[in-house]
């Protein structure tokens, strides 16, 4: 357990995607997460991550790979319908995940070729990547169904584009944009 609190003490980069999203949704969503996302509310806005925290790389040749893979893609638009949970791989919490059933394909594209050349040995084979913006946690895996059955029985959809991406940092619990890069 120690081994797991530790590595977020350290800096990392990162990719991440902040959706454009309709005002009510981004209510919705900030008001589900401020009751029941203990680990992230405070410390990062709604979000899709691409590239998990990288400990390895020299920061400007990271900026450098994401430049260039992002010239590849265009702003993609998806639909948010699904909640879904997942036990989270560095800690012992669970996670309720809200999960793109449109648009998913373009989120593993974009992620599998941001994880190509440098980052490629980056690549965590061991932890499945499921596109998602997380909005709950809990060290009790049974408070985490029950949220996801919850949302799952309201015929949610939030709309929403990702358009550009954010090389952050993140360090002692704070996130830091170095670099926005638009699609």
């Amino acid at each position: 357990m120690l081994l797991r609190i530790n590595i977020y003490k350290r800096m990392s980069l990162l990719v991440i995607a902040y959706p454009q999203l309709e005002e009510k949704d981004y209510s919705w969503i900030q008001a589900f997460r401020s009751k029941y996302d203990e680990r992230y509310f405070k410390v990062v806005e709604p979000h899709f991550t691409f590239v998990f925290p990288d400990f390895n790389t020299d920061k400007d040749e990271f900026i450098k790979h994401v430049q260039h893979v992002a010239k590849k893609f265009k702003e993609f638009y998806f639909v948010l319908r699904c909640a879904q949970i997942v036990k989270d791989s560095f800690s012992d919490y669970t996670d309720v995940f809200l999960i793109p059933e449109e648009g998913y394909r373009l989120f593993v594209k974009l992620h599998d070729a941001l994880y190509s050349g440098i980052l490629e040995k980056e690549l965590r084979l061991d932890i499945p990547f499921i596109p998602h913006i997380g909005i709950a946690n809990n060290l009790d895996a049974k408070k985490c169904k029950l949220l996801a059955d919850e949302i799952n029985t309201l015929n949610l959809e939030i709309v929403g584009a990702v358009s550009k991406l954010e090389i952050i940092t993140y360090e002692e619990s704070k996130v830091k944009t170095i670099k926005q890069i638009y699609l």
